[in-house]
């Protein structure tokens, strides 16, 4: 009987596959969409998925949040270092994901559900931003016996980092506090990307569940600006002092700081640690010309892949965040979430 592997990073999330559709000004207008946002499809944006095939050149690229920077994580790391679950149909997209998971060198346990359909996200970009409409059909079907099932638990045992992306919070957070609670009793560390500004706004609750589990906390300047306004902070544009005050919240394993990082797109990183709460760290980022960048979609989940890929291979902090930018940057410069080949080293 051949031995269980043993995978350093093990990430959950919602996989899903990305149709992408270029110079879609007209979409956002039909669908109320807004050029920079990420949304769960309601009833007024149904249609959008059959018109992008009926109406429009679709690149068709592996998605879902977790995965894509679980795929960067596995760019930069030996291969069977990562390993990632979530559930998917018994159909032609799931196909389509495992074969890009593999060129990446990441593994997949996927949970997949017979008759169902793989989760789909629609993609549409107007310059340099992209407006994320998804669908995630059996991704919210997730159960949380799958962690505890033979082919996963093993792997959860061994595993050392785990990463959750927060658009599984919508549907998903008994699994979420499963997985984050058991690594935090083990002094394992998780971390958690809020993931999109509706995250912070509308599953509050959720992610307060969460956080007192999380070593890491990853966001962007709007998911900020959004959790900074739910929550009554005084100013939604202070970078640091929301990061200040996240880093603060209450922790279930208080021998591991948390550490709050926040992305800028093109401007600098603002991380802050719980142990040094009123000395911000910033780095800066090794801007693109704008004809270098060919598309936006995955840049902040390249980061995290980078960041993980580089914390789990031992590097410092400042290294780590510096592998996020180099793998955003590398990201930026392809279709989609995908990164160049032949491989280049970032670490």
């Amino acid at each position: 009987m051949s031995a269980t592997p043993s995978y350093s990073l093990f990430c959950l999330g919602n996989p899903l596959l990305d149709m992408q559709v270029r110079n879609g000004e007209k979409l956002l207008e039909k669908y109320g969409l807004k050029a920079n946002d990420a949304i769960l499809a309601e009833e007024k944006q149904a249609g959008i998925y059959d018109e992008l095939v009926a109406e429009h050149e679709v690149t068709y690229v592996a998605g879902g949040a977790s995965q894509n920077a679980a795929r960067g994580a596995a760019y930069v790391l030996p291969p069977g270092s990562v390993v990632f679950t979530g559930a998917v149909g018994d159909d032609d997209l799931a196909e389509q994901l495992k074969q890009a998971n593999k060129r990446e060198g990441l593994d997949q346990v996927y949970q997949v559900k017979k008759g169902e359909k793989t989760g789909a996200c629609a993609v549409v970009i107007t310059g340099h931003y992209r407006s994320l409409v998804t669908n995630l059909r059996v991704a919210e079907k997730f159960e949380k016996s799958h962690l505890a099932s033979p082919e996963v638990a093993p792997l959860i045992e061994k595993a050392k980092f785990f990463y959750l992306e927060g658009y599984f919070l919508t549907h998903g957070v008994e699994s979420a506090l499963e997985l984050s609670s058991k690594a935090s009793a083990a002094g394992k560390t998780f971390v958690l990307n809020i993931s999109a500004p509706f995250i912070a706004q509308f599953f509050g609750t959720q992610l307060s569940q969460i956080l007192p589990h999380t070593d890491i906390l990853i966001g962007n300047e709007a998911e900020a600006e959004a959790w900074a306004s739910a929550n009554a902070y005084p100013d939604p544009k202070d970078l640091a002092g929301i990061a200040k005050t996240l880093a603060l919240l209450p922790k279930a394993n208080t021998t591991r700081p948390r550490l709050v990082v926040f992305t800028q797109g093109a401007l600098h990183t603002v991380v802050v640690s719980a142990d040094k709460p009123d000395a911000p760290l910033t780095f800066p980022v090794n801007v693109l010309t704008d004809d270098q960048i060919v598309d936006t979609n995955g840049a902040g989940d390249a980061f995290a892949g980078g960041f993980l890929g580089a914390l789990v291979a031992g590097k410092k902090l400042e290294d780590s965040v510096l592998a996020g930018h180099a793998l955003a940057r590398a990201c930026v410069q392809q279709v989609g979430p995908q990164y160049p080949w032949p491989k280049i080293n970032i670490l």
